[in-house]
């Protein structure tokens, strides 16, 4: 179950990204949104085939000048927010060797029964508030792509969505088709 923690214990104060250090190296994933802190379980099996699968397609079609990584990579814009999307795409230019400081061109949450509300509200608001231009959900048990772009007014619309064996062609961040049921390779015909 995912948990969302308000403060430091004692009360003194928001968490800071400073406090992820002090996080125990126990597998979950630690996450930070406007000082609260967000723990995860470890994702299954469905959850990682989907993105180890959107990693291939994405990495086969990525120009030279984006990179399409795989999370836990951190997303820290500022001293109190550190997401760790499911998958993301950056400018090579704005990476460093240990995270992204400002806003991915595309992020990727898949979802888990424990994370699913916060990747469907709390991350899709904060990846619209950094100026995300594309935020994808991948739901792992029916095989369904949800894509979200920024409209004119800096606005999630949604703009696609499949199921299964049904194809979508995206534009941004870069020409590219994807397959939900291509993503879970085997696992597809397993109920």
């Amino acid at each position: 179950m995912t948990e969302m923690v308000a403060g430091l214990p004692g009360g003194s104060g928001p968490f800071a990204v400073r406090d992820l250090e002090r996080m125990p190296d126990d597998g979950r994933r630690y996450e930070l949104l406007d000082g609260v802190l967000i723990v995860s379980p470890i994702p299954g099996t469905r959850h990682q085939k989907m993105v180890v699968g959107l990693a291939a397609v994405l990495n086969r079609s990525c120009p030279d000048d984006l990179h399409a990584l795989i999370g836990p990579f951190a997303v820290r814009p500022g001293p109190d927010t550190e997401l760790q999307p499911d998958a993301l795409v950056a400018r090579a230019e704005d990476l460093t060797e240990e995270l992204l400081p400002v806003a991915p061109l595309l992020t990727v949450e898949v979802l888990s029964p424990s994370t699913a509300l916060i990747d469907i509200n709390t991350k899709k608001a904060a990846y619209q508030r950094m100026g995300v231009p594309s935020y994808w959900i991948i739901d792992p048990v029916d095989a369904r792509l949800t894509v979200f772009e920024l409209d004119d007014a800096g606005v999630y619309a949604q703009v696609a969505e499949v199921k299964g064996e049904d194809g979508v062609e995206v534009e941004r961040p870069f020409p590219v088709r994807v397959v939900p049921a291509e993503l879970l390779g085997t696992l597809w015909r397993r109920v």
